[in-house]
């Protein structure tokens, strides 16, 4: 067995022992925590984690009506700094979620376990910079992006099937690793300049074991079945368009995954944050190409696509 095949049986043995444990919570409730507000009935929400004992500290956004919504999980940015996670606000992606949630869907953005008030282990580390883990770092973020995505199609509002996942960086790098996933139950995978380790040493454009990035994108293409959109900034200094396409490249020569990578205006100082701070405008445009509305995906051809 290879390593990235041991590493892989590791977090499903993991996820699975778990899983089959009764789930403790201490004190949290699990579901909604209070009404709703805003134009977009924002309310905040407690959905369950792989760990079982620590809950997602999370915001659920809607459109009006009682549905049933498609469901959109906005996967949101980590980092390897530990005073840094511990202080991470609570993600909300305003613009993003404003515009998915105007194209119909219900959209829960939830905080990873050992960031900000969520708390609890930090089960997503990719390790040392030289002798990174990318996959099961992914592999991790994955069980637990797809176990907040469980909890709320279980809701009476939420569609059951053509769920979209939403990811920025190391939430993007997670989300690849669903793209094994029933395109039934998972219609669309959105990523924002997926990936780890980005800006090694905090030096623009330079990456942690970049090779290793490039292996684990094409061990997660080796099974796709979900098409991906795949987004980068041009002036992005974490996972510059150059190196994502390669990361795309990989994925999708390795089977049979089909990725639409577009490369974006540069977007103010620092591109990886348009996920973060771009406009609703913008954001819904790209969301109606990608998420299963007006989707095209294709394989990624030789020269990346640059639009305009």
């Amino acid at each position: 067995m290879t390593k990235n095949a041991l590493l892989k049986a590791a977090v499903l043995l993991l996820a699975g022992g778990l899983l089959s444990q009764t789930p403790v919570w201490g004190e949290s409730k699990l579901g909604p925590q209070g009404g709703e507000s805003g134009p977009n009935r924002r309310q905040d929400w407690l959905v369950p984690t792989q760990d079982q004992i620590t809950p997602s500290r999370a915001v659920l956004f809607r459109p009006p009506g009682k549905g049933p919504f498609r469901i959109a999980v906005i996967a949101h940015a980590s980092t390897q700094n530990r005073l840094a996670r511990a202080q991470m606000p609570q993600p909300e992606y305003p613009a993003l979620a404003a515009a998915l949630v105007a194209k119909g869907f219900a959209v829960l953005i939830p905080q990873r376990l050992g960031h900000g008030k969520t708390g609890g282990p930090y089960l997503e580390d990719q390790e040392g910079c030289d002798n990174a883990e990318y996959a099961m770092s992914a592999r991790t973020t994955a069980e637990e992006i797809a176990t907040a995505l469980a909890f709320i199609r279980a809701q009476s509002f939420a569609r059951k099937d053509a769920s979209v996942i939403v990811g920025h960086s190391a939430g993007g790098w997670g989300a690849l690793a669903l793209t094994d996933r029933s395109p039934k139950d998972m219609s669309a995978i959105v990523v924002f300049a997926p990936g780890r380790g980005g800006r090694k040493d905090d030096r623009a454009n330079s990456i942690c074991a970049p090779d290793k990035l490039i292996a684990a994108a094409k061990e997660f293409g080796e099974d796709a079945r979900v098409p991906v959109t795949w987004l980068v900034a041009d002036n992005d200094s974490f996972f510059p368009p150059a190196f994502s396409k390669q990361m795309a490249d990989a994925f999708t020569e390795a089977g049979d995954g089909k990725v639409a990578f577009q490369i974006l205006p540069a977007f103010g100082k620092e591109g990886h944050w348009l996920a973060e701070a771009g406009d609703e405008g913008m954001l819904g445009a790209l969301i109606a190409d990608a998420a299963g509305l007006n989707m095209q995906a294709s394989p990624v051809q030789g020269a990346s696509a640059k639009k305009k």
